[in-house]
């Protein structure tokens, strides 16, 4: 999911905290926050400007102000990542309650239905979750920031609008029932970016023909970025206010440790930061059963760039330089 309401509902609860001065050095890492309920995405980056005494800060993967868990939240530099850490796979823990329909898809939403079914078997359940699991078209809510005609559907459903909304392919990797007490399902949820929990939630009570909406959501990761590693917005605060806020913050390129790195002689570091193709020795090309994209570090340590394999030439190109 990137599950993005903005719900009309929604307001932000942002704390009065500690404004740091005006940095003359920006910092530049990834801040992974632990959400916490009532605040919208943005309000989280407006707190973290406080926080850090700058402006340029940014976040990458929108929850809605109902969920919790996992927001990277990208300083500096590390806003040009925002995009790849997007791309990252997500993992989920959420409650669906069964026979109660919203106009929002959660539980921030009117109640458009009530009193449907809500009298299954775990077995019921487990079936018509596993209807999901899989490559699927899922249609975005609308009250989501999915633009239509140049305007966020969430406006137009704000001003009573309902618009057909082209499905999307998402995939669902796995869906875990963790406990089913009647008319509440838990379930964790890993899943491909753009995938909408609402939604998902809405389509299983289509399917059990009794209706439901998301009651409660947790962003457990967010591609290599887990909850158990996150900070909460307080303790960020009282770690910036004391001058020990550095600690928390995660340097720019863990956004590709997924990718193999390498290291390079300055000649051919300054070649990659001109734009120009480099040949590498490691790792091999895919046509050579390698990476398709490796990290570059230059031979001070410096994170270079983020290359790209032409198979054609067999040469690296800069897709990213940081440098």
């Amino acid at each position: 999911m990137t599950d993005c309401a903005n719900c009309p509902k929604s307001k932000a609860q942002a704390k009065h905290r500690w404004v740091a001065p005006k940095r003359d050095v920006p910092l530049s890492g990834i801040l992974n926050v632990d959400k916490p309920p009532g605040m919208t995405s943005h309000d989280v980056v407006d707190e973290v400007r406080r926080m850090v005494g700058q402006r340029k800060v940014g976040h990458a993967g929108t929850l809605d102000p109902m969920a919790t868990g996992v927001l990277l939240v990208c300083l500096g530099k590390a806003t040009r990542v925002a995009e790849f850490l997007m791309q990252g796979r997500k993992r989920y823990r959420a409650t669906v309650v069964l026979g109660t329909t919203t106009d929002t898809y959660d539980a921030e939403g009117e109640v458009v239905s009530g009193g449907g079914k809500i009298d299954f078997s775990q077995a019921e359940i487990e079936a018509a979750l596993a209807r999901f699991v899989g490559q699927i078209e899922q249609v975005p809510p609308m009250y989501s920031a999915v633009k239509q005609g140049g305007q966020p559907l969430y406006k137009l459903a704000r001003q009573g609008k309902t618009v057909e909304r082209s499905p999307r392919s998402v995939e669902i990797e796995a869906i875990d029932l963790l406990d089913w007490t009647p008319p509440a399902l838990s379930i964790e949820v890993a899943c491909s970016p753009g995938t909408y929990i609402r939604s998902l939630a809405h389509d299983l009570g289509e399917a059990l023909g009794s209706g439901a909406h998301l009651a409660a959501l947790v962003r457990l990761s967010s591609g290599r970025f887990a909850l158990e590693d996150a900070t909460s917005l307080d303790r960020l605060a009282e770690a910036f206010e004391h001058g020990q806020g550095d600690r928390h913050v995660l340097a720019l390129d863990e956004a590709f440790f997924d990718s193999p790195a390498a290291v390079v002689g300055g000649d051919t570091a300054q070649r990659i930061v001109h734009g120009q193709a480099v040949a590498l020795e490691t790792p091999a090309g895919p046509g050579e059963g390698g990476a398709e994209e490796v990290r570059v570090y230059g031979p001070d340590g410096d994170f270079v760039a983020i290359v790209t394999y032409d198979a054609g030439s067999g040469m690296w190109r800069p897709k990213k330089v940081f440098a």
